[in-house]
């Protein structure tokens, strides 16, 4: 191996370029870099090393090497370089380093007004004649709102002035749209009706732009009623965008404009369709307007229409939308008229929003719905009871994330949900509708050709059974539109069995003053010691809410105290009143509470708010509760310590004269 070796590194020396033939077949031989002359004869130039140096006989480096440049050299010769070449490039860099320059004094928050306004003027007045110029600047964009900010309403007419003729090209400029929301913020109202008419005609595009689509929104978050409306109809209708005085109309809904305009409703639902549906294959549906706009399109679709859009919003699509009114509507509707695999989607799309969702105006009232109408309870156990059990205090005492777990408790209680809510939760579209009003016809026409047992003529038949189903098809809506499950029957298994009741009542017990003071945590406190809605807690917690019945009275049963502002939870406000109603709607709290605090203490808490916790004895239905309090409370009311309302005075005392 070690001869192999030797052998090929001399054929390797044999081959080396220094000792190969020329062309002419004479031998080359590398130039010496010390004895290199330029020989006249031939014309030949003499070898010049390009990346190595030779050193000389006595060891000193050749003259033309150069020394290597330090780091911090470099950095400066990059430095001058990108200056030169923004030079070049942009048109106004000088004047853009300037106006950086006041910018980062102007912006202080510590500056005088006075000091900030001079600094401002003078960027304005550099500024001036080149703003549309610099508008799209990363840089010069921020100086222009910070201007645009805190300048007098002159100098903001001036740079409004400049911008006017450019608004929709800066509507799509990722640095130029910040401006121009800015400006819709501090514009006057002339100001802002010539921004929304600028927009005529430009809406749907813009509406299909990630940039241009914000601008839209502010603008019609801005805008007064008749803007909104102006911005809205262009995207109902081609006649609405071509004649403006077609827009000038009053009516908001969709379904009166196309009434008193005399629209062909293929033609807007056309028109609709083609603005619509490029936006959602963008995925560009957090706006209101849009929201809006899809609402409207819903209330006009055919059921083919309605449910592509629906199936199309069903998924991790609908969590971005739900924020709004018409965002959570139409959550709400994508709930109810979805198929089992769209509400799948729906409801796997929110894993990791939950909590985030039940503390929103809006959102929370989707999770109510989907609580109600889901029948896969597993997987609901499985991303939203699980994730809500994470945080269940804090939800109880907020106003907005205890509805999920009050629409377990009570469902579609008044108390809970406004009429405006009440009416989004029962909201439904109306193509999906009468399909499903329908289907259930045809099932009772062709039940009714199988017994022909009646001596009515066919024709009155079929009338009268298609007119039955319509009056039945509101129960029968609500039991497809709300899932095949039984409502009893899917609470159970999404309250009890998932352990979500019993950590409510454990987050109740361990709270409870707090609760009874709370004005929202008080309404879960009272439905979770009532057993819920149809008793569902009792048969399997009973021995739970006996407890936290207790707890209650031994808040209860503290003394008066005499420091100022600590009031007992008799005398509270809230309190108060949550303890009365417990009483009259919980005998068995009714006796806990006799029996540890009240029973020879009526006198103490018969004046103030504490009165209407002894009233409540009298007022209950259960003949156990008022015998409880009868002996103590007549001689009360007979030497008029315990005072009795004027509507109230006749019946109680025709109930203790009868007893």
């Amino acid at each position: 191996m070690a001869a192999h070796k030797e052998d090929s590194k001399k054929l390797k020396r044999k081959q080396s370029p220094a000792s190969k033939p020329g062309r002419d077949g004479s031998s080359t031989k590398k130039p010496k870099l010390g004895s290199s002359k330029v020989d006249d004869n031939n014309g030949k130039k003499p070898f010049k090393p390009v990346k190595k140096h030779a050193k000389s006989s006595h060891g000193e480096d050749s003259k033309q090497t150069k020394e290597p440049l330090s780091k911090r050299d470099r950095r400066i010769e990059a430095k001058e370089l990108a200056e030169a070449r923004k030079m070049k490039r942009k048109r106004h860099y000088s004047l853009e380093q300037e106006l950086a320059k006041l910018w980062e004094k102007m912006r202080k928050r510590n500056i005088a007004k006075e000091d900030r306004s001079k600094l401002i003027s003078e960027a304005i007045q550099k500024m001036k004649g080149k703003i549309p110029e610099i508008a799209t600047s990363h840089v010069s964009s921020r100086v222009l709102q910070t201007c645009v900010k805190y300048c007098s309403q002159t100098e903001r007419d001036v740079v409004f002035s400049e911008l006017r003729p450019h608004f929709l090209n800066f509507a799509c400029n990722p640095y130029a749209v910040h401006l121009v929301k800015k400006m819709l913020d501090s514009a006057s109202k002339r100001q802002l009706g010539d921004f929304v008419s600028s927009l005529r005609g430009q809406v749907a595009s813009l509406l299909r732009h990630m940039v241009g689509s914000v601008v839209v929104e502010h603008a019609y978050q801005a805008g007064n009623g008749t803007q909104r409306q102006e911005l809205l109809l262009e995207l109902y209708s081609t006649e609405l965008q071509l004649f403006k005085d077609l827009s000038l109309i009053k009516e908001s809904r969709l379904v009166d404009v196309i009434a008193k305009l005399n629209l062909q409703i293929n033609s807007v639902l056309r028109h609709m369709t083609s603005v619509i549906q490029p936006i959602l294959e963008k995925g560009i549906v957090d706006h209101s307007i849009i929201h809006r706009v899809l609402m409207e399109y819903l209330s006009i679709a055919d059921k083919f229409s309605a449910a592509d859009v629906l199936e199309q919003l069903s998924g991790p699509l609908l969590v971005r939308m739900i924020h709004t009114k018409d965002g959570s509507r139409i959550g709400t509707l994508c709930v109810k008229h979805g198929s089992a695999k769209e509400r799948k989607k729906i409801v796997k799309g929110m894993k990791s929003h939950i909590l985030k969702i039940a503390y929103d105006q809006y959102g929370s009232l989707v999770l109510a719905c989907i609580c109600s109408t889901v029948d896969d309870t597993k997987l609901l156990t499985k991303i939203v009871i699980r994730e809500l059990q994470t945080s269940l205090k804090d939800l109880v005492l907020d106003k907005n994330g205890r509805r999920p777990i009050l629409q377990l408790l009570h469902p579609n209680c008044s108390r809970y949900f406004s009429p405006d809510e009440m009416a989004s939760l029962n909201l439904s579209i109306p193509s999906l509708s009468a399909k499903l009003c329908c289907q259930v016809a045809a099932e009772s026409i062709s039940k009714a050709e199988e017994n022909p047992e009646t001596n009515e003529e066919p024709g009155d038949e079929e009338n009268d059974v298609k007119e039955d189903s319509m009056a039945e098809g509101d129960e029968t809506e609500d039991l497809v539109e709300g899932g095949k499950k039984d409502p009893l029957t899917r609470r159970q298994e999404l309250l009890v069995e998932s352990g979500l009741a019993e950590s409510i009542i454990d987050v109740c017990t361990e709270n409870v003053e707090e609760l009874l003071r709370s004005n929202f945590g008080k309404e879960v406190l009272y439905e979770v010691a009532t057993g819920g809605s149809e008793g569902i807690l009792f048969p399997s917690l009973g021995e739970k809410l006996n407890t936290l019945h207790e707890a209650i009275a031994s808040v209860a049963a503290e003394p008066k105290s005499e420091e100022p502002g600590k009031e007992h939870v008799f005398e509270n406000f809230h309190s108060s009143r949550t303890i009365r109603k417990l009483i009259l709607d919980s005998p068995g709290f009714a006796a806990v509470l006799w029996k540890r605090v009240l029973n020879g203490k009526c006198s103490l808490w018969a004046q103030g708010h504490s009165s209407k916790v002894i009233h409540a004895f009298l007022d209950s239905t259960d003949d156990k509760v008022r015998e409880l309090a009868k002996k103590e409370l007549q001689p009360l009311i007979k030497d008029g310590v315990l005072k009795i309302s004027e509507h109230k005075e006749v019946t109680k005392k025709c109930k203790l004269s009868a007893e």
